[in-house]
């Protein structure tokens, strides 16, 4: 049996088109409402997703442990999920390609196509990946994309081992690692909408930055 889990965060706006788009396959449509002061909640459910609500906001990588925990303690036959942010960003109809994937893998993970990207953004992309690479000794195409595909392996793997907020994209690729997860790759589509806070962009740059290299430090002296 296939899931989605829809993180989502004040996403009444998208909430409703998400779901609507995911219910073209046959899978068990999840959202975890973290926290939201909207009507998002109200609109997924009428959509006919299972909602998990938290009373208060705890980030994405909370929400994400409540999904996958959810689907381990009351499905057991969900063998692959699929993790999809709420905001439209990636195609809800590309789901299809981590599904396929996980035939073969334990853990898939979105590439996005360097040209849809912005420019600082793929800037940053660049820097993060190379240096995740020269220090995990992987070959990955991009470790940052949010769209996630695991099997029930990788799932009981990492359930207790996400975390993190900017850095939680690494944080997960950098677990499934260390846990020997089969990590393949398949093409996304991603759109970026919105105004740019450079402050906060140049933040979230090097705070990811100085934890792949701290992690990917530790990493490599753990190998000698």
């Amino acid at each position: 049996m296939k899931a989605v889990l829809v993180p989502a965060y004040n996403e009444e706006k998208n909430i409703g088109e998400v779901i609507q788009r995911l219910k073209k396959f046959k899978l068990k449509i999840v959202v975890i409402d973290d926290g939201s002061i909207d009507k998002t909640s109200k609109i997924a459910r009428r959509k006919g997703a299972i909602v998990i609500r938290h009373e208060k906001n705890k980030g994405k990588a909370e929400a994400i442990k409540t999904g996958i925990s959810f689907l381990l303690k009351k499905y057991a036959k969900v063998d692959k999920v699929v993790l999809i942010d709420a905001d439209m960003q990636y195609l809800p109809e590309e789901c299809e390609k981590f599904f396929k994937k996980l035939d073969e893998a334990d853990y898939v993970i979105g590439a996005r196509k360097p040209g849809e990207i912005p420019f600082f953004n793929r800037f940053g992309n660049f820097i993060w990946r190379n240096v995740f690479n020269i220090l995990f000794g992987t070959r990955f195409l991009d470790t940052n994309c949010g769209y996630i595909g695991m099997n029930r392996r990788a799932m009981e793997e990492m359930r207790k081992v996400i975390y993190g907020g900017y850095i939680l994209e690494n944080a997960m690729l950098m677990q499934a690692i260390k846990r020997g997860l089969k990590i393949a790759h398949v093409p996304v589509k991603v759109l970026y909408k919105g105004k740019r806070n450079w402050r906060k962009s140049a933040r979230m740059f090097f705070g990811v930055l100085l934890f792949i290299l701290w992690q990917g430090l530790k990493y490599r002296i753990s190998k000698l």
